[in-house]
């Protein structure tokens, strides 16, 4: 599927699905002869093709060389936009994957793509791309949440007393069998 300068794709918006991989599609590129580049985007690879100074050229880059999937706000003359990127240390290599001026659209898709090609989320900032949540390793780091049984609206259907019950305790009247043989019943 291919488009003008904007992602392509199957709805009534000019969107990719990220569920829908592999995909194809047309991005603009100031530095390249016709101004464009076509784009291929696998689950594992992106394969980006376009003109420079006469010469094709191919770059075949495996997904895991990308930062991550960036979101950042694009400034125009109709008001601003909000963008979802593949983003790249390197700014020319990286490629918008959707645009919109709502930002609940773009946000739904922000999540789609992380969780599709495993990267993490990123919001631009003005020194460059930063993660929006606290990580540990791959692990999502979050404050606590408390217990959903107290707060719970059918909390009245389930037993309290498995809140209340304590673990047993050894005591000194608990019976202990030393060298004694352990009977087993064995077929």
């Amino acid at each position: 599927m291919r488009s003008g300068g904007s992602p392509a794709g199957s709805s009534r918006v000019a969107r990719l699905d990220p569920y829908a991989l592999p995909v194809r599609f047309s991005a603009v590129d100031a530095a390249a002869d016709a101004q464009v580049r076509d784009v291929e985007l696998h689950r594992e690879r992106v394969v980006v093709r376009r003109s420079f100074a006469g010469m094709r050229m191919a770059l075949n880059m495996p997904v895991s060389a990308f930062s991550g999937i960036g979101l950042k706000v694009i400034a125009g003359e109709g008001g601003a936009a909000v963008a979802v990127v593949l983003a790249h240390e390197d700014p020319s290599l990286a490629l918008p994957l959707a645009v919109s001026p709502e930002s609940d659209d773009v946000l739904a898709d922000w999540r789609s793509w992380g969780a599709v090609l495993g990267l993490p989320l990123l919001v631009e900032e003005a020194g460059g791309w930063r993660e929006p949540y606290r990580r540990l390793g791959g692990v999502r780091v979050e404050p606590t949440r408390p217990r959903r049984r107290r707060r719970s609206a059918l909390r009245k259907r389930r037993p309290s007393i498995l809140m209340r019950r304590l673990a047993g305790k050894l005591t000194e009247a608990a019976p202990v069998h030393r060298g004694e043989r352990e009977i087993i019943a064995r077929n």
